[in-house]
């Protein structure tokens, strides 16, 4: 009798045993599985990097001359031309300035900073009108690759009075709604209540 009792109580130790080892195995797979969840979802919202969200098109006249001196600075020759300056100049969100938190527990990813609205790219289409060589002094490629340089920071520089920024920064409720929908492909949720946003603006981000 008091063997069938003991292996009774061996067979109900072991299988509690076994319970509690599976349990501890499996709430450190789930674990796994929710930190490999949070892994991939940071990562393929880096992976987007940068996010376009206005663009606009800038036409610039301007006019180029350089001087260039000879002859112990007795003789100057002077080459100039008239550029015109086509660009498509893009502006929008660097995704990797954004400050993410996973919360492993709550199953959600928290956005406690977005980035301000910057120029991402700019891309020049430069004509030449009325090209007057030098003497001593005409263009070669080396003014062309310069003259390249220059039509992006004249573009660069016209950029904050033309309202594209402002205009960027209109659209970065729908930039958070990106993120958001690729957050909630994985079961998981954007915390954003960080950000300081007015009424409206949550309002619309919650309808």
């Amino acid at each position: 009798m008091d063997g069938f009792i003991e292996a009774i109580l061996g067979l109900l130790l072991g299988v509690v045993l076994t319970y509690w080892v599976y349990g501890l195995f499996n709430q450190k797979r789930r674990k796994e599985l929710v930190q490999h969840q949070s892994t991939v979802i940071l990562d393929k919202i880096k992976s987007v990097c940068k996010l376009v969200s206005v663009e606009g098109d800038f036409a610039e006249i301007y006019s180029y001359e350089n001087i260039k001196e000879g002859f112990m600075k007795v003789l100057s020759s002077k080459k100039k031309a008239l550029v015109v300056i086509n660009a498509k100049a893009q502006v929008g969100y660097d995704l990797k300035k954004l400050l993410l938190k996973a919360d492993l527990d709550k199953k959600r990813i928290i956005l406690s900073e977005f980035p301000e609205p910057e120029v991402l790219s700019i891309e020049p289409d430069i004509q030449f009108y009325d090209i007057k060589n030098g003497l001593f002094n005409s263009f070669s490629s080396e003014d062309l690759t310069d003259l390249n340089a220059k039509a992006k920071e004249h573009i660069r520089e016209k950029i904050p009075e033309s309202g594209l920024l402002e205009t960027a920064k209109k659209e970065a409720l729908e930039a958070v709604l990106i993120i958001e929908k690729i957050v909630e492909t994985i079961g998981w949720k954007l915390d954003y209540s960080a950000l300081e946003l007015s009424n409206r603006e949550k309002q619309f981000l919650e309808s």
